[in-house]
């Protein structure tokens, strides 16, 4: 077998990288960002590299990846590990769920944490189809990790710049569950789902509990190449109880404009919070509930006052009215389009697809988001259909 180090030619999904001891470490958010605007949530949740893959072109019919990972797990609970998709020539070939890395383990009763070492794993693919293919690596979206090598036995090579070209860049901001939580593998998360049936190539700024518009973030996509932008917004604000409606249309408005000054005619697409029931018209902050610690899971409840909306605090509810009402104010903006997250995601669907954790939707219901975003956005008469891109593929099930 042939070892080929992974450098920066083979990242797609996010230009932004630091050397590590090992390889390669992705990050999600430039290293200005980090030092400067980044709370320890974000610093986590940027390292994780969802929606970023390593793609190269090769000969090879094995093929393998050599990664380090570094994970989060909770002392007396069960969390779901990470996974590293393939994919070859646009179709999926399979998903391995990783078993080593390190583990920085948290004591949810103590507050202490431990540290847990761990080894790489190393991921292969077997039988691939002779002649040249594109080989895709979906890396974990839910795991922080350093790339150390490729393993095949015959060269690879990164996409050529006219490859990359081929596939317009959807540049996309949201909460926890644009990044992926609770979804079981990286390309079942929802963009992930709706990138690949559209054929663009996905940018994914979903980070969990830190969508709050902030103007650095704005600033980010303003400096950002993209063909195709959406924002999705709401739940994060809601969960921290982070701002009234005074407070949050103006910054929404902020937000865009400082989008514009960079991507004066791209389409942007801002979408509303799916349905949450604990959050539909119950204002935050959100907490942890107590007994499901003691039951060895984790479950999210909140803890504001039902039908409390007085002095513009935010639910769902006031969110989805509010969003509408900015997209409206800016009717002289052609390119600007608004979705309601409930056509992505109702209560029928929270009764149908309960929300385990009473936040996040499982890997069949982020399917089913994906899939309508897919029909929704870039279908014939969405607000992507008329953006030069492929024609939207045959959903995968």
């Amino acid at each position: 077998m042939m070892t080929t180090p992974i450098t920066e030619d083979f990242l797609r999904g996010t230009p932004y990288s630091e050397p590590s001891d090992r390889g390669l470490r992705p990050h999600r958010l430039p290293a200005h960002v980090r030092s400067r605007d980044a709370d320890a949530q974000l610093a986590l949740m940027e390292s994780h590299p969802s929606g970023v893959r390593i793609e190269f072109v090769t000969k090879s019919n094995r093929v393998g990846i050599e990664l380090h990972t570094t994970r989060v797990a909770y002392r007396g609970m069960e969390r779901a590990r990470g996974a590293v998709d393939i994919v070859v020539d646009g179709r999926f070939h399979s998903s391995t769920v990783l078993c080593e890395g390190d583990a920085i383990e948290l004591d949810m009763a103590t507050g202490t944490r431990s540290l847990l070492p761990g080894d790489a794993d190393i991921v292969y693919a077997d039988d691939l189809p002779g002649g040249e293919k594109r080989v895709e690596f979906w890396l974990p979206h839910n795991e922080q990790i350093e790339l150390i090598a490729l393993h095949t036995d015959a060269e690879v090579r990164p996409l050529s710049r006219s490859e990359r070209a081929a596939e317009p860049v959807w540049l996309h901001y949201g909460s926890s569950i644009s990044q992926g939580s609770n979804a079981a593998h990286p390309t079942g998360i929802w963009p992930a789902v709706a990138a690949r049936r559209a054929g663009v190539s996905l940018h994914n700024l979903g980070f969990g509990g830190s969508a709050m518009v902030d103007p650095f973030m704005a600033r980010l996509m303003r400096d950002t190449p993209a063909d195709l932008i959406s924002v999705k917004l709401g739940i994060n604000v809601v969960n921290l109880d982070g701002m009234r409606r005074r407070i949050f249309v103006p910054a929404v408005h902020g937000f865009l404009d400082t989008i514009r000054d960079g991507h004066p005619e791209t389409p942007v697409l801002v979408t509303s919070p799916t349905h949450c029931r604990i959050h539909e018209d119950t204002p935050g902050p959100g907490g942890v509930d107590p007994e499901s610690i003691t039951e060895g899971a984790m479950r999210f409840i909140a803890t504001g006052t039902k039908g409390d909306t007085e002095l513009g605090r935010l639910t769902l509810q006031v969110v989805r009215e509010a969003l509408a009402e900015v997209v409206d104010a800016r009717s002289d903006d052609p390119n600007l389009h608004f979705l309601d997250g409930l056509d992505l995601f109702g209560a029928e669907d929270e009764a149908r697809l309960p929300l385990p954790d009473g936040l996040h939707p499982v890997t069949e219901a982020h399917r089913l988001i994906g899939d309508r975003f897919t029909d929704l956005v870039f279908g014939p008469n969405g607000a992507f259909g008329s953006a030069g891109g492929p024609s939207v593929q045959p959903a995968e099930h």
